[in-house]
């Protein structure tokens, strides 16, 4: 029998991705074949009974969802403030989502969800370097001189951006410009503070691409499924980089 570790087996079932695995495992929430495992190192085999809080786990269709994400939802399965997150949408699918990623909650744009943790990885690894756009709508103008200090990197409080795509959209009566930015990291607030930077305040900011994958034909709240070659396409790009 092929063995795979833990977490992996954990991410593969639908459970969650394999971060929150490992957290899972570390915390003592896990058990195979009766015992409590806590070491991230472990591996299993397909007869294995894997456990989580006392559940055995259980293989789910793989399901994979670009949904439009609207301004005010969390990106999370639940949250503690009760405030309205990604998943509440798809309530009435028998199946357990989360959002591969997050968008800020005043963020809209395309959010993927799916239930396979190894997809997660893909997608979701600084070393993958999954390229997303982001249209934004900024409260004056990025002067020139700026634009090219944002193609070349930006020095944040949490250190030099990578180089950055950068298309004007709309620059007119220097104020609300529109342009388009096309990075592959993910940090928290990125975009947001590239801009703030330049003393800049984002007044509207959408993703309108991830990879090659758009908003075609969706309106902010609507979703579709993704096509069996738009994953393999999806994990083929990552692996390619």
């Amino acid at each position: 029998m092929e063995e795979m570790r833990l977490q992996k087996a954990i991410a593969d079932s639908g459970y969650t991705s394999r971060r929150k695995a490992e957290d899972l495992i570390k915390g003592g929430r896990v058990k195979v074949n009766g015992k409590t495992v806590s070491e991230l190192g472990s591996k299993v085999v397909d007869s294995d009974k894997i456990e989580v809080d006392g559940v055995p786990l259980e293989t789910e269709e793989k399901v994979y969802i670009l949904y439009y994400k609207p301004g005010g939802e969390i990106s999370a399965v639940e949250d503690d403030r009760q405030r309205r997150t990604v998943t509440d949408a798809f309530q009435q699918m028998d199946v357990r989502l989360y959002p591969v990623g997050r968008l800020d909650y005043d963020t809209s744009g395309i959010l993927l969800l799916t239930n396979d943790g190894e997809f997660t990885q893909y997608m979701t690894h600084p070393k993958y370097e999954m390229s997303k756009t982001y249209r934004v709508k900024v409260d004056g103008v990025l002067k020139r001189e700026q634009q090219k200090m944002m193609r070349e990197g930006v020095r944040l409080d949490d250190g030099l951006t990578s180089p950055a795509k950068l298309k004007v959209v709309r620059d007119k009566n220097n104020k609300n410009m529109i342009l388009e930015l096309t990075i592959h990291e993910g940090r928290n607030r990125q975009v947001r503070r590239m801009f703030e930077h330049f003393g800049l305040n984002v007044v509207k900011l959408t993703r309108i691409n991830y990879d090659f994958l758009t908003l075609d034909g969706l309106s902010e709240g609507e979703y579709r499924f993704l096509k069996p070659h738009e994953v393999k396409k999806l994990i083929a790009n990552a692996k390619s980089r």
